[in-house]
């Protein structure tokens, strides 16, 4: 199977389950930026139509800080501040690790490009019209103020139950 591109996410081709010998996670960074109104910034992918918040795959040589703001940039044309992490999210078909964080614009425009068709500022409550309950959550969790990051795992559409959240405590 063809390794993925470092600086996109897997393609529909790149999908297929792979055996245990060979598996392995790859890192992935969001950043969830919030405006005066309780509104974040969802970006619609070119390459599948989804909304999503904005972000992509941790390179080797980076470091996480580096990596967030480096997809951020690409994705968005804006320098941003990372406040705090706000969830940590696995893709269990995929093995794609994702650490997700709740951001302040620094400097910059917005401006679409080769991996982002559309920008959106959507509140909480409409999340769910655009997103699917994998992606949507990592915003609402990136929306409330909870003392502890989220930890989930998803199938990539749907947030699996038996293991959904983790806030410091035992569930």
């Amino acid at each position: 199977m063809m390794t993925p591109p470092l600086h996109t996410a897997p393609t529909s081709e790149h999908r297929t389950v792979m055996s245990s010998s060979s598996a392995r996670h790859s890192v992935s960074v969001a950043g969830v930026i919030v405006d005066g109104t309780d509104r974040c910034l969802i970006t619609k992918r070119r390459d599948n139509g989804q909304w999503q918040a904005p972000g992509g795959v941790l390179e080797m040589h980076e470091s996480i800080p580096e990596g967030l703001a480096r997809e951020m940039k690409e994705e968005t044309g804006l320098e941003i501040e990372a406040i705090r992490l706000t969830g940590v999210y696995k893709n269990i078909r995929l093995g794609v690790v994702s650490l997700v964080f709740r951001c302040n614009i620094v400097a910059g425009k917005l401006k679409l490009n080769e991996e982002v068709s559309e920008f959106k500022w959507a509140s909480r409550e409409v999340l769910d019209g655009f997103m699917t309950e994998a992606f949507a959550v990592r915003v609402t969790d990136a929306l409330s103020e909870g003392a502890f990051p989220a930890i989930r795992v998803h199938d990539g559409v749907h947030l699996i139950s038996d293991m959904a959240v983790w806030r410091g405590r035992e569930r």
